[in-house]
């Protein structure tokens, strides 16, 4: 048995084009969801308005600015020894408004321009399809993905994509975080993961029940595409893994667990084996859930199954049963609690290194397919110093304390796994606050909260940390 991971094993950093490209109107690009996102705070979500207000602000719209600066960023990134970058393309760059018959070719562009600056240096880019950037076009006009009309939408974009780029890009993923909407009760998760609006008195659940089966439909169909086209192409999902723990040994608290780990992660069961597990059926049929499911989407299921399992890792949760809960059913309002063995960020997420080795056992366990760590990472309060360094320690703790417990599962439980790009590999824009000062990066850049800076890029302590981190596959951390 070695000590060591597979030499091929794939490093790099992850972000999405909504969080960094800015350029938000250039070159025929069309305002999306993240678009009518204002900024929010280290406790609050951001707001989300109807349609782009003159008096707000809007910090994905220009983001970093790596729409002009890529080129440079690339660069950064290679100096670190970068094997993989992982970005989204923005669907509104492609599509404008989403359900237009012809692509735009300013945007296309655009993609070629990156993955050749990234080929160049012998990066691959990763690239994932629907990355929380849905054409605002199609939520207003449609409803966003509780329309089944936003399934030919999406195929035709995704399409576009697999041809264009069918010789610059091996591996895919379909929707990012699809489970996240499985908090169905708040607006932000089904509105940045599917478009959804809820109007008042509306059946939230079932509404995004529908929206998240129309979205599996959806990825089924482009990965039998894809297939198609390159049958070369690796096509994943990507799944949100926050393992939930029961609070203590009592036999109520370990079902609670269980059942939470189930709710959360049939998407996985459906875009693995194709095909919704009992329990969810159950589940809907107790709670007279009554879903648009056709013959025709389950025998599309069984055909676009993924070949591995792209998942995000920052934390993990607790759970205690609750006494009125006859059935077990998971409400994330309520049935989370604060596990006391672990810490805890700024923005109160639980740093739980053990739990990633967890989650690596628990989807191999379950699934039995490759791995990728797609996201995994560290949001802190970074100090400019007066020399223009950064001594981010905390987040080298972290990062490396993580990278432990991957190397463990990989070395001694014999877990399959591709590679890890830690997210936010240059600073960006925070998904769920808009906060540019939730930092993540290896790589600063110089903008506050209030949209403030030069943008200029400096290179922080971790940066150099994770260079050798590369270079020694993983050996020194």
């Amino acid at each position: 048995m070695t000590d060591k991971l597979p030499e091929q094993f794939l490093w790099g950093g992850a972000v999405a084009a909504h969080q960094l490209e800015g350029a938000w109107n250039v070159n025929g690009k069309g305002v999306s969801v993240a678009d009518v996102m204002t900024v929010g705070t280290t406790s609050s979500y951001r707001s989300i308005t109807e349609g782009v207000l003159e008096n707000q602000y809007y910090p994905n719209h220009e983001a970093i600015d790596f729409y002009h600066h890529y080129k440079e960023d690339i660069k950064l990134l290679a100096e670190m020894g970068f094997k993989r970058f992982r970005t989204s393309i923005a669907w509104t760059r492609i599509f404008p408004n989403g359900d237009e018959t012809e692509p735009n070719e300013a945007g296309l562009a655009f993609y070629d321009d990156l993955f050749d600056e990234c080929l160049a240096y012998g990066i691959e880019p990763i690239v994932t399809l629907s990355h929380f950037e849905m054409p605002y076009h199609l939520v207003t006009e449609y409803g966003g993905f509780r329309n089944r009309e936003t399934i030919d939408f999406f195929v035709n974009f995704a399409q576009v994509c697999f041809e264009r780029y069918k010789d610059k890009v091996t591996y895919w993923m379909t929707f990012n975080e699809i489970n996240n909407q499985a908090n169905f009760n708040e607006d932000f998760a089904p509105f940045t993961n599917s478009g959804i609006f809820y109007q008042e008195g509306e059946n939230r659940e079932a509404i995004m029940y529908q929206a998240a089966h129309y979205e599996l439909v959806a990825s089924a169909k482009v990965i039998a595409i894809a297939k198609k086209i390159n049958p070369n192409f690796q096509i994943g999902c990507m799944i949100a893994m926050a393992p939930v723990y029961p609070k203590d040994s009592r036999p109520e608290n370990n079902l609670m667990a269980l059942k939470i780990m189930e709710k959360r992660y049939f998407f996985t069961d459906v875009h693995v084996y194709g095909a919704y597990p009992k329990h969810i059926l159950n589940y809907w049929e107790r709670n007279h859930i009554n879903l648009d499911i056709t013959e025709n989407d389950l025998d599309i299921l069984t055909k676009g199954t993924v070949d591995y399992i792209g998942f995000s890792y920052y934390m993990s949760h607790a759970t205690e049963y609750r006494e009125d809960n006859i059935h077990y059913d998971y409400d994330e309002t309520k049935d989370l609690i604060r596990n006391e063995f672990v810490e805890a960020s700024d923005w109160g997420w639980q740093i739980d290194p053990v739990g990633l080795r967890y989650a690596l056992n628990w989807f191999t366990d379950m699934y039995r397919l490759p791995l990728f760590i797609v996201e995994n990472g560290f949001g802190a309060y970074d100090k400019l110093e007066n020399d223009d360094s950064i001594h981010d320690s905390y987040r080298i703790d972290y990062l490396s304390s993580h990278i432990k417990q991957m190397k463990a599962a990989v070395v001694e439980d014999g877990v399959d796994l591709i590679g890890y790009t830690p997210w936010g590999c240059i600073d960006l824009v925070s998904a769920g606050t808009g906060e540019m000062e939730k930092r993540y990066g290896f790589i600063y850049v110089d903008k506050d909260n209030q949209g403030n800076g030069s943008l200029e890029r400096k290179r922080k302590d971790s940066f150099y940390w994770y260079q050798n981190v590369i270079k020694t596959n993983g050996a020194e951390l």
